[in-house]
């Protein structure tokens, strides 16, 4: 009996010491509301995308630490996992899968997520990045680029599978941030391109021409912060970007981005796309204001125009009520469209 009790204890004290030095949690977001936009019935959607993940870290000691991240996305109003365009059903893990180290080099981590790029950006837009699309972010903010073009059909196309992400440490405001990704093909549908229906530039499940690649530079200082970012994508579509943003007061956040994509490599006319948007955040103690204008300017395509304003109000630190209204004006069909979204999200 002293044995088993003796074995009992050690255990209970490996098992703290486990404990103490690694940890693992859970973590996600819940965000459903109504939506309706021109020329279609009202319906429940999302603003945000529905997160649910898991990460966690190990010290390692000497200042090392090894980590991982897994998110799941789905949708709020049938809890099926998240749709693609075409209702298509994307994968688990949808949001990132990355396993890595981090140090007083910085952090290392391998798999799949944001690029550089599209991850930084999100700072300088006025809606924080979300799909929605009273925001800016899936089409102005990013000049209408995909980092992903041969990827899984429905998959977001704002991250790199089977990549290498770096992010240096910061060090005196200033902080680089790069993604490398493999030649390997990811299922996608055929890209014509430069080709033909019958002999398509990139075939269906096609590898990558070149190498895509993302790098983003940050520096902030005090209520300023600025970035710099360069990326190629695997059909060696380019684009660079500029954005800047400054706390006028503290509760007034001015931003603005300009973006310029390069498309020449799998288009023979008009392979040029230029877009900005400025918009600005003002804090009235629960609430929030959001508001932007932005546009694109493809080579000889007609504009986009996008106006948005949004409001949220915080009922906690974790859950916040949202209204949402825009224009958008192009070469769509009908011309113009509006957008409206009242709805909740939750953080847990």
């Amino acid at each position: 009996m002293k044995k088993s009790l003796l074995a009992l204890a050690l255990l209970g004290s490996f098992a703290g010491v486990a404990q103490a030095q690694s940890a693992v949690q859970i973590y996600g977001t819940v965000d459903a509301g109504f939506i309706k936009r021109t020329d279609q019935s009202m319906a429940i959607g999302k603003r945000a995308n529905n997160t649910l993940g898991f990460k966690g870290t190990e010290d390692l000691g000497n200042g090392l630490k090894a980590l991982f991240q897994l998110e799941i996305r789905y949708e709020p109003d049938t809890g099926t996992i998240e749709q693609g365009a075409g209702g298509i059903q994307r994968p688990l893990f949808q949001g990132q899968s990355r396993v890595g180290l981090q140090g007083g080099f910085g952090m290392v981590r391998i798999g799949r997520g944001l690029t550089a790029f599209q991850e930084t950006s999100t700072q300088f837009e006025p809606f924080h990045g979300v799909p929605s699309p009273a925001g800016f972010q899936t089409d102005l903010t990013v000049a209408g680029y995909t980092s992903d073009p041969l990827g899984l059909v429905g998959n977001s196309t704002n991250r790199f599978s089977n990549a290498l992400f770096y992010n240096s440490p910061d060090i005196g405001g200033f902080q680089i941030n790069t993604t490398v990704a493999t030649k390997e093909g990811n299922q996608s549908a055929k890209i014509i391109g430069r080709g033909t229906d019958t002999a398509p530039q990139y075939a269906a499940g096609a590898n990558a021409s070149a190498n895509p690649y993302s790098v983003s530079a940050t520096y902030k200082n005090g209520p300023v912060a600025m970035m710099l970012a360069a990326e190629r994508n695997a059909v060696e579509s380019e684009l660079w970007s500029i954005a800047g943003s400054v706390m006028a007061t503290p509760a007034l956040k001015l931003m603005a981005s300009y973006t310029a994509q390069d498309q020449e490599h799998t288009r023979l006319v008009n392979p040029e796309t230029d877009s900005w948007v400025v918009g600005a955040n003002y804090t009235m103690g629960a609430g929030k204001v959001l508001i932007g204008y932005g546009r694109k300017t493809p080579d000889g395509v007609a504009k986009t125009k996008q106006f948005s304003i949004g409001y949220e109000y915080s009922l906690s630190k974790r859950t916040y009520l949202y209204f949402d209204a825009s224009n958008k004006k192009g070469p769509t069909v009908p011309s113009s469209i509006k957008h409206y979204a009242v709805g909740v999200n939750h953080a847990f």
